[in-house]
C-alpha cells in the first residue's frame, strides 16, 4: 500500500518516510506545496499523513480539497495540539489525529490500524478520479473537470477516457478499447468508436484543452 507525506520539516519527513519503508509500504514524499492536491490525483495513495502548519495553504485546506474526490484515510500530524485544531482536524474530514513530537511505534499503529479499518473488508483500493496534465476524470458521476470548468461524458466515453488516461505515454489499440467497451469488437462498427473519440476531444476542447488526445495513425490513440 502507499503511504503519501505532507510535511514541510525535512528531517521528520526522512525519519517518517524510513519508518514507512521498513513496515514494507510503498512511500510519496510531497516536495512541492503548491502542488499538493495533483500529487494525490496522480499517486493514489491509501492513506495520507498531513501535517497543519504547511507554506502557502495549510493541511486544513489540502484536506477538504482531497475530500472533494476521494474517502481516503488522512491521518493529521501536528505540533499544535489544542482541542480546536484537533476538532478542525475532525470537522475538515481527517480520519485522527497524532501530536509531535510522538514515539514512531505510536504513529505506525495509527497506520496500521487506519488501513485495516479502511480496507479490511474491500477489494477495489482504486481511487474514483483520475488526472493528467490538469484533466481530471471522475469515474462515479463521468464528469471531466479541467481550471475550474466541467462536462459530462457518457458511459462508453468514461470508460474510453479511463483507459487512455491509465495507459498515458503508450498507445492504446482501437481493439483493445472495443473490447474494454463491447467484449468483442467483431461486433461493433468502427465508426462507433471514431464517433465515441470525437465527442470526447470535443468536450475537453470545450474545456479549453487542446489536443488531449493523439491519433496514431494505424495503431490507435494515445494521451502523452
Amino acid at each position: 500500500m502507499k503511504i503519501m507525506i505532507v510535511e514541510d520539516e525535512k528531517t521528520i519527513r526522512d525519519m517518517i518516510g524510513e519508518t514507512i519503508e521498513k513496515w514494507g509500504l510503498e512511500l510519496v514524499k510531497v516536495d512541492d506545496f503548491d502542488q499538493v492536491l495533483q500529487i494525490f490525483l496522480q499517486e493514489n495513495p491509501h492513506l495520507v499523513l498531513m501535517d497543519i502548519n504547511l507554506p502557502s495553504f495549510d493541511g486544513f485546506y489540502w484536506c477538504q480539497k482531497i475530500r472533494e474526490f476521494s474517502k481516503v484515510p488522512i491521518l493529521f500530524i501536528s505540533s499544535r495540539n489544542t482541542p480546536m485544531d484537533m476538532v478542525m482536524a475532525m470537522n475538515m474530514g481527517g480520519d485522527d489525529f497524532i501530536n509531535k513530537p510522538f514515539h514512531l511505534d505510536v504513529l505506525m499503529a495509527k497506520i496500521n490500524a487506519l488501513l485495516r479499518r479502511t480496507y479490511a473488508y474491500t477489494e477495489d483500493l482504486e481511487l474514483t478520479v483520475i488526472e493528467h496534465d490538469g484533466v481530471v476524470l471522475n469515474l462515479k458521476n463521468y464528469e471531466v473537470t479541467y481550471e475550474n470548468q466541467k462536462v459530462v461524458l457518457s458511459k462508453n466515453e468514461t470508460i474510453i477516457l479511463h483507459l487512455l488516461m491509465k495507459n498515458r505515454g503508450s498507445v492504446v489499440s482501437r481493439s483493445k478499447i472495443m473490447r474494454s467497451l463491447w467484449a468483442d469488437e467483431r461486433f461493433v462498427d468502427e465508426n462507433t468508436l471514431t464517433v465515441n473519440i470525437a465527442r470526447i476531444r470535443k468536450k475537453i476542447a470545450e474545456l479549453g484543452k487542446e489536443q488531449f488526445i493523439t491519433t496514431k495513425k494505424g495503431s490507435g490513440y494515445m494521451i502523452e
